[in-house]
């Protein structure tokens, strides 16, 4: 598994973690549509792919692109 990928399951694990959510999940899996991540849970993410990994979210972002894994994959290569 890359080191991108490796560090975001690893946050969403944290988040995860931290609100009793121990079940596992897949990366193409829907974790903000699904209801495992809340709003407060993705400003964590945002925050974490803006300090890790340079992302400039100053103009806005659509959550839709951060619901799962693989999405996030996805933003972080079309950066």
């Amino acid at each position: 598994m890359d080191e991108k990928r490796e560090a975001v399951r690893e946050l969403l694990r944290q988040i995860l973690n931290s609100k009793n959510d121990t079940e596992p999940f897949a990366d193409s899996e829907s974790l903000i549509f699904r209801g495992r991540l809340q709003s407060v849970d993705v400003l964590d993410l945002v925050l974490f792919l803006e300090e890790r990994f340079g992302i400039d979210f100053s103009e806005g972002f659509d959550q839709a692109r951060l619901d799962s894994v693989e999405e996030i994959i996805n933003l972080l290569g079309s950066t």
